[in-house]
């Protein structure tokens, strides 16, 4: 697909699959997950073919999820190391939350809220993924006592729910500000958007010559 005139690349379409893959991984394992955690709940593992099917394919969705995050680690990684900036973001959270800009520190590609999206995922998921495997009975039963896939279904329960508030933190964030969705379904952004949200990382791509002039304050407003 081709971007508009004038527009800025935020995430390639590589980037964009991945991120797509896990997302859509996650929701599947919430899914399956909740339909095993509680019998009231038993009833969307109909959407896996039965309870059988639901714990024999709720694992090896963990696994795919495991390895396209491990990718989306790789990328993003060194856009999300932690620095003073944030810390000066993270004390002005109330202007953020009334999507008030003015005053609030310039940031780079991606400000302190998204940066603990990404490292709270990247905690709990090798989480999940170890758990998960003590207490897949079909390959590892043998190799696990009764009170060790106890405690490991515990960390795994606690973990699968921190993991889901953060999701829909994640989620909610994206939809709240405006033109974010658009990020990561096309791929692009406006000059306005960065300028208001990104500056720095804006700053960082006028420096090369890939954003080209400061957007004015007309464009400044109307970034969507």
């Amino acid at each position: 697909m081709t971007r508009p005139k004038g527009t800025l690349i935020r995430n390639s379409t590589g980037t964009r699959l991945n991120h797509w893959l896990t997302a859509a991984c996650f929701v599947l394992l919430v899914l399956s997950g909740l339909s095993m955690f509680h019998p009231l709940l038993f009833w969307m593992s109909a959407l896996f073919g039965g309870g059988q099917w639901t714990r024999a394919i709720h694992p090896w969705i963990g696994l795919v999820l495991a390895v396209s995050y491990a990718a989306m680690i790789v990328q993003f990684l060194r856009d999300n190391l932690w620095s003073k900036d944030d810390i000066a973001w993270a004390r002005t959270i109330d202007k953020v939350l009334a999507n008030e800009e003015e005053g609030v520190p310039e940031v780079a590609r991606f400000n302190a809220g998204q940066k603990m999206v990404f490292w709270s995922m990247t905690l709990l998921i090798p989480v999940l993924l170890v758990t998960g495997i003590f207490v897949w009975d079909y390959y590892f039963e043998s190799l696990t006592s009764i009170e060790t896939q106890r405690y490991a279904l515990l960390i795994h329960s606690l973990a699968a729910i921190a993991a889901i508030i953060i999701w829909i933190t994640h989620v909610y964030a994206a939809i709240w500000v405006r033109g974010s969705m658009r990020a990561m379904t096309q791929g692009y952004v406006t000059p306005g958007w960065a300028w208001r949200h990104h500056r720095k990382w804006f700053r960082s791509l006028a420096a090369t010559g890939s954003a080209g002039p400061r957007p004015g304050k007309a464009a400044d407003e109307t970034h969507k």
